[in-house]
């Protein structure tokens, strides 16, 4: 018990100055940055600061002018970040086939707030925190699109877990004219009410003050909230995902349908949670996602 609450407190007191220095970094005029953009291949050794908050991201360049850009959100049920399976690995595999990566790393609750209730007092990272990391994103790539050899009319977004419901969300929350220009989200969580939700991506989003604050469920349920014209969508999952359920992406077909929005839909057997563009992770059946994926965006 003891050793327990020992643990808590150290996190605790490690987390809050980062905290303290993400107020600080903050305060930077609009579109400073840390670091100059990279040779093809390489990647920056150092993250961005943008505008009023700290988004944080790595580039996978391409070489030329006029590529399709992807902005990569990992899932981690909005306390932490996957960045390999579906950080790193899908960087690389997006840049590998010609299109402009960044994986961004946008603020979650973070360990501490899993392990412990504190939210309950002080608010730490919530909604939206992670939307405005996103939007914030967003900005910054079509403003430095040039720099990238980025097509500012292609430039979309691509989520897993956690992180499918952060990118689906840049369509139901953000105005019209910051709307990427496609939607990938990947066995997304989706919806914030029962049976189907997915409790600890909820807790992890919402903080822990305000999980039964029926306002925000139903307006952070994607499901509910399609808007017309939304960007063409490319969802995947697997009836075996043992993490997310798979109705939540039932949900999301089913409202991208009533609204006439163009998508596609993979629903895979086999496969699980998890395996982003890992090649170790999932199954044959599901790994194939990729290559779908890739032949519907060159459609785009």
């Amino acid at each position: 018990m003891y050793k327990s609450l020992t643990i808590l407190l150290f996190l605790l007191v490690s987390w809050l100055p980062l905290q303290a220095h993400e107020m600080h970094v903050g305060r930077q005029n609009a579109w400073t940055k840390v670091g100059e953009p990279c040779p093809p291949g390489l990647l920056p050794s150092k993250p961005m600061l943008l505008g009023s908050q700290r988004v944080r991201f790595t580039a996978y360049p391409v070489a030329g002018k006029g590529h399709k850009a992807v902005i990569v959100c990992p899932g981690g049920s909005y306390f932490w970040h996957d960045m390999v399976s579906e950080g790193d690995s899908v960087g690389r595999w997006l840049q590998r086939n010609g299109i402009v990566a960044f994986v961004l790393r946008y603020r979650t609750a973070y360990v501490p707030a899993f392990v412990s209730h504190y939210r309950l007092v002080f608010r730490g990272n919530r909604y939206p925190d992670a939307q405005d990391d996103l939007r914030d994103a967003l900005r910054y790539v079509r403003h430095h699109a040039a720099e990238y050899g980025v097509d500012t009319t292609q430039i979309g977004v691509m989520g897993f877990s956690a992180g499918g419901h952060l990118v689906m969300s840049a369509a139901e929350l953000f105005p019209r004219a910051e709307w990427p220009a496609f939607i990938v989200p990947v066995y997304p969580v989706v919806t914030m009410e029962e049976p189907w939700v997915h409790k600890r991506s909820r807790r992890g989003l919402l903080g822990d003050s305000r999980t039964r604050n029926k306002v925000l469920r139903d307006s952070l349920s994607l499901e509910r909230h399609v808007p017309e014209g939304c960007p063409p969508v490319f969802l995947v999952n697997c009836e075996d995902d043992p993490i997310v359920d798979y109705h939540n992406s039932i949900l999301l077909d089913s409202a991208l349908t009533a609204r006439h929005v163009p998508h596609v839909y993979l629903r895979f057997h086999t496969g699980g949670h998890g395996f982003g563009a890992n090649s170790l992770k999932g199954t044959a059946e599901c790994r194939v996602w990729r290559t779908k994926f890739l032949e519907w965006l060159k459609k785009q």
